[in-house]
């Protein structure tokens, strides 16, 4: 396995994955995926094996220490120099779950949050998934004004 930055040759590949990995109404576009990777390539990572790309995880970086809506579909937000890692995605095909590839991508997002002296991470989870994110130091901080997809998302934050 080995994680790296998305190029843009990834583009169709992440789409497929991220709409097998999300219901419709959730996934991001490819259109949205290619502004993400044209404004923040450096906060995109995928997980590859030697049968290719089998997940990813992204998301731009803010001063807002909760994730908005505007954020999935407007990459013109990010700010380099922002305080927060947010996560929009993290995606590992079915075939590949439960082995560690999640824990393995969202590790190195955090590891990279680090290094760059940001304050920490934020993201918006489904209430299954609360329990998930908390592994990893999350803290659970309420329900979300997001409403993307016309769900119910609670905002967790990791601290450094």
């Amino acid at each position: 396995m080995d994680i790296r930055f998305v190029t843009i040759n990834d583009l169709d590949y992440i789409t497929i994955i991220e709409k097998k990995c999300f219901p419709e109404a959730e996934a991001a576009t490819k259109k949205s995926f290619k502004e993400r990777i044209l404004r923040y390539p450096e906060h995109f990572r995928l997980l590859e094996n030697a049968g290719g790309i089998i997940g990813f995880i992204n998301g731009m970086v803010t001063n807002k220490k909760t994730i908005s809506d505007e954020m999935f579909e407007n990459a013109k937000l990010h700010d380099e120099n922002g305080k927060w890692q947010a996560i929009f995605g993290l995606a590992v095909l079915q075939e590949y779950r439960k082995n560690g590839y999640g824990a393995m991508l969202m590790e190195k997002l955090v590891s990279d949050a680090k290094e760059q002296k940001r304050m920490g991470c934020i993201l918006t989870c489904k209430d299954k998934l609360i329990h998930y994110y908390a592994e990893f130091g999350f803290k659970y901080c309420g329900l979300s004004e997001s409403v993307h997809g016309g769900a119910a998302w609670y905002d967790m934050r990791l601290e450094f």
